[in-house]
């Protein structure tokens, strides 16, 4: 019998926490290390995908995601490990997506072609600005150039390509946030990611902002205008949004992504990593120490897994909703009732149908364009 898992699909998520330094927006667990033991990591890595294939085999994976931190420093030697060891766990689909996050100032050539031999067929590029100001701003290492090099030493090496750019930035104006984003589109790109500049607590730009010194941020009404350009130069240029902050060309989205909006299972590995797993018919919610050290000795002692709950049906309900409204084709409505027991309440539905927030397709729920901008507030409305 079919398990509620495989509407997802099943991946695996490997996490590389170190940086050459650390963005002043970052919320990530991202660390700067002078030495790194790359023979231990690539150690501590293996056995943790030998563990999590005893507790779920004879799935078939269908995606790798290599994700940090900057996993473009990475050996590419560790990298081709971890693939081989995946694909001796578990059997892999055919057109398995294979995908690594690279930052423009460790990107060289031949570290690109050893990682397409290594087998891996996706790069996601953390550019953030295409222009040198802003970038500085950011804390970024590279310059808009060495940005642009490196997307075209990627093209030379992937079949698809990605690249992230943060919007909403200090003293950005609309007309500067449209012309950028022509620009990247030009490059003949086939996925970007585009996110607002979000201040969290606990990052160098949240400290600036909580003392009075991060200033230049746009009003909330800018901030929406920069999103609805957004909507309109990507969907004119065929990348519309497939979910809230992601664009792609048709057949280019990522599936690695897709799996966790669709909510699938997958192997979270390294510090930090979350996972979900069905074990025995019971979805939990996986996570592994956060600090590098931590993580490392507890492997070295069984596993680096901290965390193992149990979600009940209300809570993967729950997530079901959160991730799958992210996604332009919504969720299934009758997947929605079995995974919660009860179906979601008619007269709320029916309100925000009325005032053009969620629309019915079919079997599935979808949130409308004039939703989307406010998908926290319909979340609640339907959680509530």
């Amino acid at each position: 019998m079919a398990e509620d898992w495989q509407e997802g699909g099943f991946g695996l998520y490997v996490h590389w926490p170190f940086c050459q330094a650390k963005c002043p927006y970052c919320d990530f667990n991202s660390h700067v290390a002078q030495v790194i033991d790359h023979a231990r990591w690539r150690d501590a890595y293996l056995r943790e995908i030998a563990f999590y294939a005893g507790l779920v085999p004879n799935r078939v994976l269908g995606s790798i995601f290599f994700g940090g931190g900057t996993p473009s420093l990475m050996d590419p030697e560790t990298v081709a490990a971890v693939i081989d060891a995946a694909r001796a766990a578990w059997p892999v689909a055919n057109d398995l997506e294979i995908t690594l996050e690279a930052n423009p100032t460790s990107v060289e050539a031949g570290r690109f072609a050893a990682y397409a031999h290594a087998g891996v067929n996706r790069v996601s590029l953390g550019v953030q600005a295409l222009n040198d100001t802003d970038l500085r701003r950011l804390g970024r290492l590279h310059s808009a150039a060495e940005a642009m090099q490196a997307y075209e030493i990627a093209r030379k090496f992937f079949d698809r390509t990605s690249f992230d750019l943060i919007y909403a930035r200090q003293d950005q104006t609309l007309d500067a946030w449209r012309d950028e984003l022509r620009r990247a589109l030009d490059l003949a790109v086939d996925h970007l990611s585009l996110y607002q500049l979000t201040i969290e607590g606990g990052t160098a730009f949240g400290e600036r902002y909580a003392a009075g010194k991060l200033r230049g941020l746009p009003n909330e009404d800018l901030a929406a205008d920069m999103y609805e350009a957004t909507q309109e130069i990507c969907g004119a240029a065929g990348m519309a949004a497939y979910e809230v902050s992601n664009h792609a060309r048709p057949g280019a989205d990522s599936r690695h992504n897709r799996l966790y909006w669709r909510y699938g299972d997958y192997v979270g590995v390294g510090p930090g990593a979350h996972g979900r797993l069905t074990i025995g018919g019971q979805r939990h919610a996986t996570e592994a120490w956060r600090a590098p050290g931590k993580w490392l000795n507890a492997v070295a002692q069984g596993t680096g897994e901290s965390l193992r709950d149990a979600l009940s049906r209300e809570e993967q309900a729950t997530e079901h909703l959160l991730m799958g409204l992210r996604l332009s084709e919504g969720i299934d409505m009758a997947r929605h009732a079995a995974l919660s027991g009860t179906p979601l309440d008619a007269g709320r539905l029916r309100h925000l149908e009325e005032i053009g927030m969620v629309e019915m397709a079919g079997t599935r729920l979808r949130v409308t364009g004039a939703g989307r901008p406010v998908l926290n507030a319909v979340l609640r409305e339907l959680l509530t």
